[in-house]
């Protein structure tokens, strides 16, 4: 890795939904067109020296943890949705209960332990989780990349709106899959750096 380059950690943001919630059938169609940029995303920061790190909603179950709330998504009615982004045995995972990826979890902790400087956000929802965890990031002065082509919406008008403000007032990164660089690796469809 070059001296030059942030620790970057690839953060999944709701990614495992049962879509048994009154916005899912808006969402679905979104979420089958972003599927394929997140597990490009997935498989090339694995590919490298990158975290990946799972933030996902407990659907207000206190007592949930990641395994339970897996296997409640992939019963969902849209497991194919799910299957193809579950962690593998070296995501790290992070539950949340409310927009942000950093209200009221351990987050930031986290990210301040693996010397993280620059977060790539991926998942779901582009006008509200999305946004707020890429503002939540910015205040917290992280470098923030959101892959447009991988993240879901609800409402499109309000997901090109919510990505311009993440440009503009978070100085968010906002760029295509196929642009994104991973510790280690280079950009998504260019394969592995060799050193």
């Amino acid at each position: 890795m070059a001296a030059s380059t942030p620790c970057t950690a690839l953060i999944v943001i709701d990614m495992l939904n049962t879509y048994a919630h009154e916005d899912a059938e808006a969402l679905v169609p979104s979420v089958r067109e972003a599927l394929h940029g997140v597990t490009a995303l997935l498989k090339h920061a694995r590919a490298g020296d990158s975290a990946v790190i799972y933030v996902n909603d407990n659907f207000g179950e206190w007592r949930s943890h990641h395994g339970e709330i897996l296997r409640a998504a992939l019963d969902g009615c849209h497991s194919d949705l799910v299957e193809p982004v579950a962690p593998d045995e070296n995501s790290l995972f992070v539950v949340k209960a409310r927009h942000s990826i950093f209200y009221e979890t351990p987050l930031a902790y986290l990210l301040g332990q693996l010397g993280t400087e620059r977060l790539v956000l991926c998942g779901q929802v582009t006008e509200q989780c999305v946004m707020y965890s890429a503002l939540d990031a910015h205040i917290r002065h992280f470098d923030v990349v959101v892959a447009a082509d991988a993240v879901a919406h609800i409402d499109a008008d309000l997901a090109e709106a919510a990505l311009r403000m993440m440009r503009c007032n978070m100085s968010a990164e906002i760029c295509a899959v196929r642009d994104v660089t991973f510790d280690g690796v280079n950009k998504v469809g260019e394969g592995v750096a060799r050193g």
